[in-house]
């Protein structure tokens, strides 16, 4: 049996993305192994040498430079979004056979590893943090996100279920497009949940859906809306994450839409954010499609007085974001990690 695409299999079957491709993202500074992808985020780099954190160490308490952006579906995803910054135009196959994937423990080896020789680049920068480089080498915090959709790999429970049973694991972190709502299923069935879900939530209509994450799923609509139909009753902490592109989906007239939307899915938190002209976007998308701050608030204020459940908790304007939290459902904000980062 044969990939298409960008992947191929290698001697032993398995999944492997195509030489060529892994070059190119090599020399865009990722670690590459097999089917999967690790890197060094803008903010896990900055934090080395103490100029800032993500936002997600300000909403939550994630330590940055203790945090391990990876995916195991480098190059598999179901949507080529229009504000994607990932390298996509590699992205082909739309399936990952269990009998061609490795392993968890595997995958994680050996994007430790990539990732220790991303890390090392940064000893020999005087402005570093020798202390912060060593910690970052132990990540208490996985986001799995980073390339390619990670629910596509069927082995997603059992590589959840590793993370927390590593010694240093405090949180992780799962994103999803919402297009595989039965693995979503399994990691609740099989008590494999993240300790944080994000469903990326860029439209309130089937028009702007399309428009926007350009499905390659005739029914990517109803599988997305499933997916949102679970996060009221899903055991773990939820989050709608809405990423604003002007004349896309900013207008108000969206905003009764989005509102009803957060009602009727009710999650812990909503996170607004606007585009950004970064990456491979800037092929598809003008730096005047990125929203201002003040318009980032604006909107959320509208969302807040709309939906009557949910109250502005927190900004970050150098990443144009505004988080909501809900009213009905409170839960605390910060995770177990924020005893270690204050």
């Amino acid at each position: 049996m044969s990939c298409s695409g960008e992947t191929v299999e290698a001697d032993d079957d398995l999944i492997q993305i195509r030489p060529s491709t892994s070059a190119q993202l090599k020399k865009a500074k990722y670690g590459v192994s097999g089917h999967s992808t690790v890197e060094l985020c803008h903010w896990t780099k900055k934090s080395f040498k103490h100029e800032g954190d993500c936002y997600k160490h300000k909403f939550y308490g994630i330590s940055t430079h203790r945090c391990m952006e990876f995916s195991p579906a480098g190059m598999h995803c179901e949507n080529r979004c229009v504000y994607c910054w990932r390298p996509m135009e590699f992205y082909e196959s739309m399936k990952m056979d269990p009998g061609q994937v490795a392993e968890p423990e595997v995958i994680l080896t050996e994007l430790m590893a990539e990732r220790k020789r991303l890390i090392n680049g940064h000893y020999g920068n005087p402005k570093s943090d020798k202390q912060r480089l060593d910690e970052s080498l132990l990540p208490s915090h996985y986001a799995i996100s980073l390339s390619g959709e990670p629910t596509m790999y069927p082995k997603l429970p059992e590589m959840i279920k590793y993370l927390n049973s590593l010694d240093t694991t405090k949180s992780v972190f799962l994103v999803t497009n919402g297009q595989e709502p039965d693995m979503i299923q399994r990691l609740q069935d099989e008590d494999a949940l993240p300790t944080q879900l994000y469903l990326s939530t860029n439209a309130a209509d089937y028009d702007s859906y399309v428009r926007i994450n350009r499905p390659r799923y005739d029914d990517s609509w109803e599988r997305w809306n499933r997916t949102l139909g679970m996060l009221r009753h899903l055991d773990t902490r939820t989050v709608l994450r809405i990423t604003l592109i002007r004349g896309y989906n900013d207008s108000k007239d969206t905003i009764p839409e989005f509102a009803d939307m957060f009602s009727r899915s009710s999650p812990h938190f909503v996170e607004i954010k606007s585009y950004m002209h970064v990456g491979r976007s800037t092929n598809r998308l003008e730096h005047s499609d990125m929203l201002e701050m003040d318009e980032i608030r604006k909107f959320s204020g509208e969302v807040v007085r709309q939906s009557g459940m949910f109250s502005v908790m927190d900004e970050s304007q150098v990443s144009r974001i505004s988080v909501l939290q809900n009213n009905e459902r409170p839960i605390n904000r910060w995770i177990s990690t924020y005893a270690e980062t204050s």
